[in-house]
């Protein structure tokens, strides 16, 4: 009976700490960033140039524009993209911010989860350097209970597709 109750115990303040964690972090935020041997006007156009997008993010099945403005900003995307297991994702993309040669900020939402990545497009010493700032919040609770123990997942996957491009842009 005293083994059942220390057992018990044990689990118990596991589960509070895992559903604390969803009170302590309300978002999760990481940086990516990459360099490339490329001109920062080069590196931009294609970065943004939607039909070439499957070259580094090879998880995307189809991108299909709901609501595209002359000047990026406000512009709207659905987008499917396949998880690890083959299942497709259902998300909309939103341009929050498109400044040419600058900054394009991307907002996603998905069934679980907002993510807002803020890329930075800077240029030094024939190197441009892009930087992004990512913030991840969970569209439930339990969600944001789990997302920070996953960081890590969603920060690597991210670096891999800044890796893609700087490798598919430097080849061509």
């Amino acid at each position: 009976m005293k083994k059942i109750k220390i057992i018990l115990g044990i689990i118990i303040a596991f589960a509070v700490i895992f559903l604390s964690t969803g009170l302590i972090f309300k978002e999760t935020a990481y940086t990516t960033q990459v360099e490339i041997n490329k001109p920062l006007e080069e590196v931009f156009m294609l970065f943004n140039d939607s039909s070439k997008i499957n070259n580094w993010i090879p998880e995307l099945k189809s991108i299909e524009p709901i609501d595209v403005k002359p000047e990026k900003t406000g512009s709207t995307y659905k987008m499917v993209v396949a998880d690890r297991n083959g299942q497709e994702i259902k998300l909309m993309e939103k341009v929050m911010a498109f400044v040419p040669n600058e900054k394009v900020t991307l907002f996603f939402n998905t069934e679980t989860m907002f993510k807002k990545d803020d890329y930075t497009f800077a240029f030094s010493n024939g190197v441009t350097t892009i930087t992004n700032n990512s913030i991840c919040t969970g569209n439930s609770y339990l969600f944001n209970c789990v997302l920070p123990y996953f960081k890590s997942v969603v920060k690597k996957q991210d670096q891999e597709h800044l890796n893609n491009f700087k490798s598919f842009i430097e080849k061509s």
